[in-house]
């Protein structure tokens, strides 16, 4: 069984996808009050420190993980480490990402595990992030995933950085999903109960119908953070003009809303996988985040469906801050798949043999 400390944990998707493919989690740390909170809910088996990861001595390290972990994981943001230079040396994320290397370089984990929120644009960090976690003596990989082909319901894509001490390389993950098969919106949400705006719904109204839901279903009886939230009436008379997948050009003239972007007031398609969860998915305004059936945005428990949360996660604090800690989480399930790949032996390869294999 693998040993895991969880740095920047928020809620704790990435926790959760790895003690499901069978990890052991000592500990998880995260500056986030309500984050911290979710996650003491959820897991009751070992400690969260509510604290910045630089701001634990290494004498604190020692009384919270008095034994060396197998791995170090988390999601530090990287992207700011791409643009160091006179005027950026002072972005936060910068220092987020030094503080998890400086954890790294303490504890001397066996491996490590960096997963974060990629775009075409932050490509370019990545070779710089490699090379800085390379001079800590690992042998490191990075594969750029799209959460749909391992059975995630949502297209983004994530950067995994994965570190060996041993010398050996990380084979790039084959997926298990392709276009034919990826879980749909629909697949994913389909099951819970249509709301009214500023409705709170608990109850399933009907079994689940297909093998996605009866996976994040089980084990719950309850339904938490399905709540609507109350849009004005003219944005509802906007919106509704709009079809499964279509966009804001479908709304009429008149009912225009005078701002936004291209992408806004966008309905999710019904027969695909989101294209995103983010933390605005309450508002319609928000990037392609309309219900695909119901004229109104996402309610936290739908994104984190699409986020393959199972309904046994509950989140805590209010409808706005639950809704943040579902868009910053790892995808629990994309979570899992890493924990089942990470942990097979050929999974990885010599160097010298990982070269050849992809040349």
């Amino acid at each position: 069984m693998k040993t895991f400390v969880d740095l920047f944990s928020g809620a704790g998707g990435l926790t959760h996808g790895l003690r499901q493919a069978g990890w052991q989690p000592l500990l998880g740390v995260d500056i986030w009050p309500e984050a911290t909170a979710t996650y003491l809910r959820n897991f009751t088996d070992h400690k969260v420190v509510t604290r910045g990861v630089g701001d634990i001595t290494a004498a604190e390290w020692a009384r919270l993980v008095p034994s060396q972990p197998d791995w170090i994981v988390g999601g530090p943001p990287c992207q700011g480490f791409s643009t160091i230079g006179k005027r950026q040396k002072s972005d936060p994320r910068n220092q987020l990402f030094r503080e998890f290397a400086d954890v790294i370089r303490l504890i001397r984990p066996q491996n490590f595990l960096i997963e974060n929120v990629l775009g075409l644009k932050d490509m370019k960090f990545v070779d710089k992030v490699a090379a800085h976690l390379g001079a800590l003596g690992y042998q490191v990989s990075c594969h750029v995933l799209t959460a749909a082909d391992f059975g995630v319901p949502q297209l983004r894509r994530r950067v995994v950085f994965v570190g060996d001490l041993g010398g050996k390389a990380l084979q790039e993950p084959i997926p298990t999903h392709q276009t034919s098969n990826y879980v749909s919106v629909l697949d994913a949400i389909g099951d819970l109960p249509p709301l009214s705006l500023g409705e709170e719904a608990t109850a399933y109204l009907t079994a689940p119908k297909n093998p996605y839901q009866r996976k994040l279903r089980r084990g719950s009886k309850v339904i938490q953070g399905h709540v609507c939230s109350k849009h004005p009436a003219s944005l509802v008379e906007a919106i509704s003009h709009i079809p499964d997948g279509g966009s804001r050009r479908s709304i009429p003239v008149h009912l225009q809303p005078k701002s936004g972007f291209h992408n806004s007031y966008s309905r999710l398609n019904s027969r695909a996988p989101a294209v995103a969860v983010t933390q605005n998915m309450g508002k319609p305004s928000g990037t392609r985040c309309i219900h695909p059936l119901q004229h109104r945005g996402l309610t936290a428990r739908e994104g984190a469906r699409l986020q393959g949360f199972p309904d046994t996660f509950h989140f805590t604090a209010g409808v706005t801050s639950q809704r943040l800690q579902v868009a910053n989480a790892v995808p629990p399930l994309l979570a899992e798949f890493l924990g089942q790949y990470l942990a097979a032996e050929e999974s990885w390869a010599n160097p010298s043999v990982f070269e050849m294999m992809a040349s």
